[in-house]
């Protein structure tokens, strides 16, 4: 019996400076760990800029990591109208999962429109079935949203056959010691919220 999943889709997305681009790394090397094979590639946009940032993952037997508005098993977005935006990605019946943070795109803030509410995510979800995890936590650092929202991912388990051990792995892999202990703290305090 195979420990690999048939295919299991995966779209982040964020602002330009959020750590899309090392959550997304964290994700792949988490899911390697697992036993499970895995594609990705990351979109930088103008990410310099606060422009959009995009992961792009598969796991299973794949043949090209781009994934596809209206296939995705799981959205992860670090800003609320980047939620809104993901939330085409995915599949009825697939998975939100968001920090509840807002950097004000460009027309918000030349008041062309307004923004996306918590309440317009919820409405939206519930009309295509589609479960959401809300992400919110006082953080020492806002570069650790990243991580907050991986925290959510692992608790709840939303990645099939990844567990926390995976996941804490692929963080070893990737940060300094210091770095490691700030985010590592994070991680487990969002693995214990009740």
């Amino acid at each position: 019996m195979s420990n690999e999943i048939t295919k299991f889709e995966i779209f982040m997305i964020g602002v330009g400076g959020q750590g899309i681009g090392l959550l997304s790394e964290i994700l792949i090397r988490a899911v390697d760990y697992s036993g499970q094979v895995c594609v990705g590639v990351d979109t930088h946009g103008l990410a310099q800029r606060g422009g959009i940032v995009s992961s792009h993952l598969k796991i299973g037997n794949v043949s090209s990591p781009l994934v596809t508005p209206g296939n995705v098993d799981l959205v992860l977005a670090l800003e609320r109208h980047e939620a809104a935006r993901g939330m085409n990605y995915l599949k009825d019946g697939g998975i939100l999962t968001y920090y509840d943070t807002s950097w004000q795109p460009l027309a918000v803030r030349l008041g062309r429109t307004s923004e996306i509410s918590d309440e317009e995510i919820q409405k939206a979800a519930k009309e295509r079935n589609i479960a959401v995890y809300r992400v919110f936590k006082e953080l020492p650092d806002a570069r650790m949203q990243n991580i907050a929202l991986l925290g959510t991912v692992a608790r709840y388990e939303l990645i099939p056959k990844v567990n926390i051990q995976h996941y804490m792995q692929a963080m070893e892999d990737l940060m300094s010691p210091k770095i490691l202990e700030e985010n590592r703290k994070i991680f487990l305090e969002i693995m214990e919220v009740e």
